[in-house]
C-alpha cells in the first residue's frame, strides 16, 4: 500500500511587486509620468522615449498625452540612448526611460560616448534602482549610482518620494546637461509634504534636527531614516535627517557644516552598494575636509543579492526600518 504524500502549499512571494509603500501609506499614482506630462505642456521640445517598458515606467501617461513626442524603441537600450542623443542634437529634451540595469549596464558606452561627452540635454529615467524588485541581479541595480556618478559631465539624482519626483522632473528639464535619475514607479509613497520640502538641484535639505545621530540618506533611505527617527522619539535618541537627493554635484557644504558638530554619530543610508555611492562621496567630502566624526554606512554589500519578496530582502540586507532603528539603539550603546 503507497503512503499518501500531503503536498506542503507552494510558497509565494511578492518579488514582481516593486512598490516600496507600506501599508497605509499615502501614495500618488505615477508621479513621473504626470509631472513630465505637465513640463511637457510648457516646453514643446520635450519627448518621450522608453525601449519597451513605457507601462513599467509610468511613461504611459506621457504617451497617451502626447503620441506625436512619444518614441517607442523596442528592447534595444543602446539605440535607446543613441537616438536619445540625436534628439538632443536637434534641439529636443528627450527622456529616456527604461529599468536602471538595461541604461546602465546594457547601454554604458553609449550614454558615456554619445551622451556625456558632447554634454547632450538628455534626462535618463530609470526605474527600479537599488533593490526595488525581487528579480535578483538580472534586476537589481544595485551599482548604478557608481557607474553614473563616474561618467563627466552626468548629473545623478535619487529622489526619495513622489512630491520629489513631481518637482525633480520640471527642474532637470531646466538644467542643461545630462541627467541621470532614479526612479520610483507606479504608486509611489509620499513622505516630504509634511515637512515643506522643496527640491533645488545639486542641494540637500535638513528634514530634521536631532543630537544623537545625523543621518544623510537618499532616495527610499529617506524615507526609512525618518521612519526610523520617529520610532526612537520615544526617548532612544534624538535622530537628525540630512537628505540628500543630488549625489553629483554633491552638496559637500551642508554636508561638512552638520557633520562638524560634535557628539552625534553620522550614518550614511542609501539604497546602493557600499561602493561607489553616496557613502563613499561622503566619506570622501569628509576627509578632505578634515572631519572626522564617528561614522556608519548603511548600504547593500558588495555581492550579488537574492532575489524573493523585498521586505524579507530589505531586513536581510538592513535596510528596513526595522533593522535601521535596532543598529541604530545598538551603535549608541
Amino acid at each position: 500500500m503507497n503512503a499518501v504524500t500531503e503536498k506542503k502549499p507552494r510558497l509565494t512571494t511578492s518579488a514582481m511587486i516593486a512598490s516600496i509603500a507600506g501599508d497605509d501609506q499615502p501614495t500618488r499614482p505615477a508621479p513621473f509620468g504626470h509631472a513630465l506630462v505637465a513640463e511637457a505642456e510648457r516646453r514643446q521640445n520635450i519627448v518621450g522615449m522608453t525601449a519597451d517598458l513605457s507601462k513599467y515606467t509610468d511613461l504611459h501617461i506621457f504617451a497617451q498625452a502626447f503620441p506625436k513626442r512619444y518614441f517607442q524603441m523596442g528592447m534595444a537600450e543602446q539605440l535607446l540612448m543613441g537616438a536619445a542623443g540625436g534628439m538632443a542634437k536637434e534641439g529636443f529634451i528627450p527622456f529616456a526611460t527604461t529599468y536602471a540595469v538595461f541604461a546602465t549596464r546594457r547601454a554604458y558606452d553609449f550614454i558615456h560616448q554619445v551622451i556625456a561627452e558632447e554634454n547632450l540635454n538628455v534626462k535618463i529615467c530609470a526605474a527600479l534602482p537599488g533593490l526595488t524588485t525581487g528579480y535578483g541581479p538580472s534586476h537589481q541595480a544595485t551599482e548604478d549610482l557608481a557607474m553614473m556618478r563616474a561618467i563627466p559631465n552626468m548629473t545623478v539624482i535619487d529622489p526619495c518620494d513622489a512630491l520629489e519626483i513631481e518637482q525633480a522632473v520640471p527642474a532637470i528639464a531646466a538644467h542643461n546637461g545630462p541627467v541621470y535619475m532614479r526612479l520610483l514607479r507606479g504608486k509611489v509613497p509620499a513622505v516630504l509634504d509634511e515637512y515643506n520640502y522643496k527640491f533645488e538641484l545639486g542641494k540637500a535639505k535638513m528634514l530634521r534636527d536631532g543630537k544623537d545621530v545625523l543621518i544623510i540618506s537618499s532616495g527610499l533611505m529617506t524615507m526609512r531614516a525618518l521612519e526610523a527617527a520617529k520610532v526612537l522619539d520615544d526617548g532612544s535618541a534624538s535622530v537628525g535627517v540630512l537628505h540628500v537627493p543630488t549625489i553629483k554635484p554633491l552638496d559637500e557644504a551642508a554636508i561638512i557644516e552638520q557633520c562638524r558638530r560634535p557628539g552625534r554619530l553620522v550614518i550614511v543610508a542609501e539604497n546602493h552598494s557600499v561602493i561607489g555611492g553616496l557613502g563613499e562621496a561622503v566619506t570622501r567630502a569628509l576627509v578632505m575636509a578634515r572631519v572626522m566624526p564617528e561614522f556608519r554606512h548603511v548600504a547593500l554589500p558588495d555581492r550579488f543579492l537574492d532575489a524573493g519578496a523585498l521586505p524579507t530582502l530589505h531586513d536581510r540586507y538592513g535596510i528596513s526600518t526595522t533593522v535601521l532603528v535596532e543598529n541604530i539603539k545598538t551603535w549608541l550603546k
